[in-house]
């Protein structure tokens, strides 16, 4: 193709139909035609079809293999030469539904929630190529430009791993989240519990509020519309189940089978080197919290991000004799770097203070409220 391809997206004011459109403008500078199944002034499916070389499908997962469905029909062939993808979280259906038509057909599935940076970098993207010719070379640069660990999968192997991978994960989470709704009345909700956390608790805390705090359809979606979810989610009732009844017996024997099935057959399936990289992984992300949660820090936006703003706003500590003993940095839904600077508790408050006052009145950084 001489020119560069046009983007179409189906589910275009869904949340990674916006993320991606943006992504398409601004980090490969492509033309995008976003079409909103509820929006009558956004372009018609025909013209959709007509204007796409490229035709992305970002709808809720249970509708998304009759849409496409539908724009086979319309399509009729003239989708020939051109480029199909999806990004949904499951990826039989979809990708089956693509492969009736005549197009080149790709299923994504970037594992996590449309992020706060502008590409996936430090995120997994599952890769079902399922036929893929004259298109590879263009596929090849998406993903560099996504910045994703791109991971291959046919997509009947994606969504058997995704019921482990999503649905378990989900499902244990929310039935926690159920069992704390059912204790608080006694011991308080979530927050009056986090005084008392360990870092496991802490983190499971995190998951169950991040997946609260998003789109039950997507959950609900990934439960209902995998065929594999449900015998996985037998299987860890009957995990549960046994633990019960171990307890519930309470004695020599149940506790030797307990070490015995729980830990002495799961380390051994696990392997010693995955026990050993998730037991450090585990450490890293504890390390993490405790920063986070140390009340000896500033938090500093740099107005200017570009290479050398970090070393400017470190050398004011530096100047001022004030050690810094973390750093760690994020980005706002503006797409603003804010970054998190602690200190040892014995640091001099004077020195801090001055320090502080110099990045702000400079116009190095700017003091954000803690």
């Amino acid at each position: 193709m001489s020119r560069p391809p046009v983007i179409g997206i189906v589910g275009s004011a869904g949340a990674y139909g916006r993320w991606l459109a943006r992504f398409f403008r601004e980090r490969m500078g492509l033309q995008v035609i976003g079409r909103d199944p509820a929006d009558p002034a956004s372009p018609g499916e025909r013209e959709l079809l007509d204007r796409s070389d490229v035709l992305l499908f970002a709808a809720p997962i249970r509708s998304t293999p009759a849409l496409i469905r539908d724009y086979v029909r319309l399509a009729g062939g003239s989708e020939r030469g051109k480029l199909w993808l999806d990004v949904t979280s499951i990826k039989a259906a979809p990708v089956a539904a693509m492969l009736e038509s005549q197009a080149e057909v790709v299923g994504l599935h970037p594992m996590t929630a449309p992020p706060k940076s502008p590409t996936l970098k430090g995120r997994v993207m599952v890769v079902c190529e399922a036929r893929l010719d004259a298109w590879r070379g263009w596929v090849d640069g998406l993903r560099a430009a996504l910045e994703a660990e791109c991971v291959p999968a046919t997509p009947e192997h994606h969504d058997r791993v995704m019921a482990l991978v999503q649905a378990m994960v989900h499902a244990t989470h929310l039935a926690q989240a159920g069992v704390l709704r059912e204790y608080a009345p006694v011991l308080g909700n979530l927050r009056a519990l986090l005084p008392f956390r360990s870092a496991s608790f802490e983190m499971d805390g995190a998951i169950i509020a991040r997946i609260l705090s998003l789109n039950p359809s997507i959950y609900e979606d990934i439960q209902f519309g995998n065929p594999h979810a449900a015998p996985v989610l037998d299987a860890l009732l009957a995990e549960l189940t046994r633990l019960r009844g171990q307890i519930g017996q309470g004695d020599d024997a149940a506790r030797a089978g307990f070490r015995e099935h729980f830990f002495d057959a799961n380390r051994a399936a696990l392997g010693a080197q995955a026990l050993a990289d998730g037991n450090y992984g585990y450490e890293r992300i504890g390390y993490l919290l405790a920063d986070l949660s140390d009340p000896h820090t500033l938090s500093i936006h740099l107005p200017e991000d570009r290479p050398g703003s970090l070393r400017a706003l470190l050398h004011v500590f530096e100047r001022h004799g004030v050690s810094i003993a973390s750093l760690h940095s994020s980005r706002t839904p503006a797409g603003e770097v804010h970054f998190r600077l602690g200190f040892d508790t014995d640091t001099d408050p004077a020195a801090l203070r001055a320090a502080a006052d110099e990045v702000d009145r400079s116009g190095i950084g700017r003091l954000l409220a803690q």
